[in-house]
């Protein structure tokens, strides 16, 4: 949608046009590489959902999943990739990331990932900031990386929208864009928001959280802004007569109060958690996912009764106050309790190895006697996190008609010796560990030409 114009050569509006707020002002670009039809034969297959197939085949045509399982027919037109000893997964999907807005090399000239301009800055958009020449995307890729969530940091209340990619070379932000994935909202509780505009950081003195008491001010704050917003649009959009006056950061706000936006939601205790939720009941939004959660075991019962995914490290803690009582059983216990478990990031070097991150979470939780299949844990890393996105009916499991991400591994992937050796992006091999013409490398990375190249 776009704002309506004025009529040529007269200073007023049509009567029967009406201004709207556009929704997808930066549409994505992407399309899917070129690919051929594959079958990957006599493979151990986990769907992503779940289910554990052995000596299974997986057919690809046209960037979809045609089949999956055993005894399949083969398309006698596909080329074949014989994975006996080996494993495939879907892609693996990171919810938490801040490549392209804290990229490599990290310094100070590219780091665009927090507006600590105000306590709330709803209306920055992390795509705006995001360099798709960093070379942590391609070094992601390498670690089955098909797609990932791109977020502002943490330092707001109200960080700005979150932005998901499919993990492919572009040069622009919009060709890696996700095809019809909602935008998300980034927002973020406890002692970050605090220590950037408290403990004496002289930064809007006033009008700025000092305390988690100011905290929860500021989001109900803006919140009540935002409602105001909204019934401001919603009257002109059913009776006309003046349209309101655009503001960005209140657009992306009342995105979120019209379920068209996602929040996903920076908090580490499970006291703090359970206030955001009755603060999300209050204005009639959702919390789709909270971030870090360290102590989500603490109120595994309530994330499950809620509805909201919990995305997590599998070992951090102790780094700040409140993340000192996290637990490594904690990412099983969530899991455990019904609700929706996530293995994230929130690194450039830990996105390159999510699946051994899985996997200490996985063994973590065998310790203490809970028992998870590891078909059905790998649900952490892909359908889990697709459905935190948005996602879910298209990626994030393998199964007819959903796009063909997929990675071939050389052994268990659960195994901290098992490394990707294909990774297919909507059927298109993007990378090959055994060939250097399908191992893509940033232009930064090349650096400048010699003298002697100059021509």
């Amino acid at each position: 949608m776009a704002l309506a114009v004025t009529a040529c050569g007269d200073d007023k509006s049509d009567s029967n046009d009406k201004v709207s707020i556009p929704t997808d002002p930066f549409p994505s670009t992407y399309s899917a590489y070129p690919n051929e039809p594959v079958a990957i034969i006599n493979a151990t297959i986990m769907d992503g959902a779940g289910t554990l197939i052995e000596d299974g085949t997986l057919t690809m045509r046209d960037g979809k999943i045609v089949a999956i399982g055993r005894d399949i027919k083969l398309p006698p037109d596909a080329i074949q990739i014989d994975a006996a000893g080996r494993w495939v997964t879907p892609g693996i999907i990171d919810n938490h990331s801040h490549l392209g807005v804290y990229p490599s090399p990290s310094v100070s000239a590219l780091s665009d990932g927090n507006e600590i301009s105000a306590p709330v800055t709803a209306n920055v958009w992390s795509e705006h900031g995001i360099w798709p020449q960093d070379p942590g995307f391609t070094r992601a890729l390498a670690g089955g990386i098909t797609s990932l969530q791109v977020l502002p940091g943490s330092a707001n209340l109200i960080g700005g929208r979150g932005v998901t990619l499919k993990n492919v070379p572009s040069r622009t932000v919009q060709g890696m864009k996700f095809p019809g994935a909602p935008y998300s909202l980034k927002m973020a509780c406890g002692e970050n928001p605090k220590r950037v505009y408290g403990y004496g950081s002289g930064r809007y003195p006033g009008g700025a959280p000092y305390s988690r008491m100011g905290n929860i001010a500021g989001y109900r704050a803006a919140w009540i802004k935002a409602a105001d917003y909204k019934r401001k649009w919603d009257k002109y959009e059913k009776s006309g007569g003046e349209p309101p006056t655009r503001d960005l950061e209140l657009d992306t706000l009342k995105g979120v109060l019209d379920g068209d936006i996602l929040v996903h939601m920076h908090c580490y205790r499970a006291d703090e958690m359970a206030q955001i939720m009755d603060v999300s009941k209050e204005f009639g939004y959702k919390v789709t996912a909270f971030h870090h959660a360290v102590e989500a075991y603490k109120i595994a019962d309530k994330l499950a009764e809620y509805g909201a995914c919990t995305s997590m490290w599998a070992d951090w803690w102790g780094f700040k106050m409140e993340a000192y009582d996290g637990i490594k059983e904690n990412i099983p216990m969530v899991h455990k309790a019904g609700a929706c478990a996530i293995v994230h990031s929130d690194s450039d070097i830990g996105i390159q190895r999510l699946n051994q991150e899985a996997a200490k979470a996985w063994a973590d939780g065998k310790k203490v006697g809970i028992d998870i299949p590891e078909e059905e844990a790998w649900q952490w890393l892909s359908l889990n996190p697709a459905k935190s996105l948005g996602i879910d009916g298209k990626t994030g499991s393998l199964a007819p008609g959903k796009m063909a991400d997929v990675v071939v591994w050389s052994g268990n992937p659960f195994s901290v010796y098992t490394k990707a050796d294909q990774v297919f992006i909507d059927g298109a091999l993007m990378y090959d560990r055994f060939d250097a013409a399908h191992r893509p490398v940033s232009d930064f990375e090349l650096g400048q030409p010699g003298e002697g190249d100059l021509k």
